[in-house]
């Protein structure tokens, strides 16, 4: 059985996700979609403080790169698909090329939603009028289809019945998107999107969930059941016989992590690759990351890597709040060392900090770093400049270090 350090782990998880390998020359749309690769997602999320979060796990991995080239990549109506949206650790972007890992899952949905008594199978009327518009009208917003707002709303998420039916058809597999509008997902038929070879190929869902589980594994460098299970969440039942099925082929391995134990303090059952190496060289990076970053998404394995204790506090009454509406965790090597509260002005072409906080343990450059990323942010944004609100203690050396 490998044995690793904590130290170890760390470095391994960091460079498995893509770290300490920036572009020397400009960023292309072949970096990006690497990038993706590596992490197997791209978590969408909706909230645009700074910037949409889609965005930043590569400009963390990257470094500055043109949104635009993304955008062509993943939400354009008028460039060839390369990446696809669907449920896979929350709303993601995936490659294209692993639509068929997916079709147990759309199929589950499928049946789930014909049962009698399911919404969609007493809206089926609606839910075919709208399927048969996309097809004879092409790619539309729920906007576009939804025509009077005024009409009947449920009391899902307060959305229309369109926009419901829409997304259960989505959930089913039968629609997909060709990108976003305003950040509305364009759907269209399955057919206009994804090409017959890839949809024609079946994988019986055992066999997806276990390529699945062995590529968590990977992406994630080494790992527990659990943090295996969220990458793409999927149960644990099934995701440990997955594991035991790939550790008896080979496709996986048993390792041990010091220091990564239960509550009861037990060792934690943990796996990685046979290919495991831990990388000679430390992990460089000065960055910012989200919190639908893979490498912070799970708060459990967050802890567990970096002991950064970590809360998104945007439901927070604001009096009660610790670190910020939106603090974004900062990495400096391979270490998590603070967290910055950023707002774009965008009128005013100006990046608010509105909270600084160092950790407990940070280098001793750490200010001057710390600087580099809020200048690195700012410039990527095209905000030209920066001010920095006095709240927590870090704000006072940022301040006077951008000063």
């Amino acid at each position: 059985m490998n044995e690793l350090s904590g130290a170890q782990a760390k470095r391994v998880a960091l460079a498995a996700q893509g770290f300490g390998a920036q572009p020397k020359g400009s960023v292309t749309a072949g970096h990006l979609a690497r990038a993706i690769e590596t992490m197997g997602v791209l978590q969408l999320d909706s909230v645009n403080v700074f910037e949409r979060s889609h965005y930043l796990p590569l400009f963390a991995r990257l470094g500055d790169y043109s949104s635009d080239i993304l955008d062509d990549l993943l939400l354009s109506e008028h460039t060839p698909t390369s990446h696809v949206e669907y449920w896979v650790h929350e709303a993601s972007f995936i490659p294209l090329e692993s639509w068929p890992l997916w079709q147990w899952r759309m199929q589950a949905a499928r049946e789930l939603h014909a049962q009698p008594g399911q919404w969609l199978a007493e809206h089926r009327p609606l839910a075919d009028a709208l399927l048969g518009r996309l097809v004879k009208e092409g790619p539309a917003t729920f906007s576009e289809l939804e025509g009077d707002r005024s009409a009947s709303r449920g009391s899902w998420w307060d959305w229309s019945d369109t926009k419901r039916a829409l997304e259960e058809l989505f959930d089913d597999g039968v629609i997909t998107t060709v990108g976003r509008r305003n950040f509305q997902r364009v759907y269209a038929p399955v057919e206009m999107v994804i090409p017959e070879a890839l949809r024609a190929i079946t994988i019986p869902e055992r066999d997806a969930r276990r390529t699945l589980v062995v590529d968590a594994v990977r992406a994630l460098g080494v790992a527990t059941l659990s943090d295996i299970a969220d990458y793409y969440r999927m149960r644990r039942v099934p995701v440990q016989a997955a594991l035991d099925a790939s550790v008896e082929s080979g496709e996986v391995v048993r390792v041990a992590v010091e220091g990564w134990v239960d509550k009861s303090g037990r060792p934690l059952a943990t796996y990685a690759l046979p290919s495991l190496r831990v990388p000679r060289k430390p992990v460089e990076a000065t960055t910012v990351l989200t919190p639908f970053d893979p490498v912070t998404w799970n708060r459990e394995r967050a802890s567990r890597l970096f002991n950064f204790d970590y809360r998104i506090e945007i439901y927070t009454p604001a009096a009660k709040r610790k670190f910020g509406y939106y603090s974004l965790p900062v990495l400096m090597d391979e270490s998590l060392v603070a967290r910055v509260d950023l707002k774009a002005d965008r009128k005013n072409r100006t990046l608010i900090v509105r909270s600084a906080h160092w950790e407990p343990e940070r280098p001793s450059d750490g200010i001057e770093r710390l600087s580099a990323v809020v200048r690195n942010a700012a410039a990527w944004r095209g905000l030209d400049t920066i001010v920095v609100e006095d709240w927590g203690d870090a704000a006072r050396d940022l301040r006077r270090t951008l000063a």
